[in-house]
């Protein structure tokens, strides 16, 4: 089982850009499809993007589809998530998470998250 590590996070004007990364512990981190999700305060925790195991497939949510990025680079046991074009509203914890069975936009499928890291957007 891989462990997560996100780093990236920080406070940003709106329009701007962060790129998040999550480092995975361990020698199986490219049999795991990645997600990166959010939790904004008062709100549910939403799926955002998730990438297959090769890195040959990505999904995203609607609200952020041709702002934000994710990659991975499985030599360096890293996802990323290339954030452009910040808005308030993306303000939120972002999590990544790890699947050994799922390329899912959906958190129950997800085996391992990390601790995450906020974002914060200002206006």
């Amino acid at each position: 089982q891989v462990q997560l590590v996100e780093s990236g996070g920080g406070l940003v004007q709106a329009g701007g850009s962060l790129r998040l990364s999550c480092a995975a512990s361990g020698r199986t981190f490219s049999r795991y499809a990645m997600g990166w999700f959010r939790q904004a305060p008062g709100k549910e925790r939403e799926f955002v993007a998730a990438i297959t195991t090769t890195g040959l497939s990505t999904v995203y949510t609607d609200s952020v589809k041709g702002r934000f990025t994710i990659s991975r680079d499985n030599a360096k046991n890293t996802v990323y998530l290339q954030m452009n074009s910040l808005k308030p509203e993306d303000t939120a914890v972002y999590y990544c998470a790890a699947s050994s069975k799922y390329y899912s936009r959906y958190d129950h499928q997800y085996d391992t998250w990390g601790q995450g890291t906020q974002v914060t957007v200002s206006s």
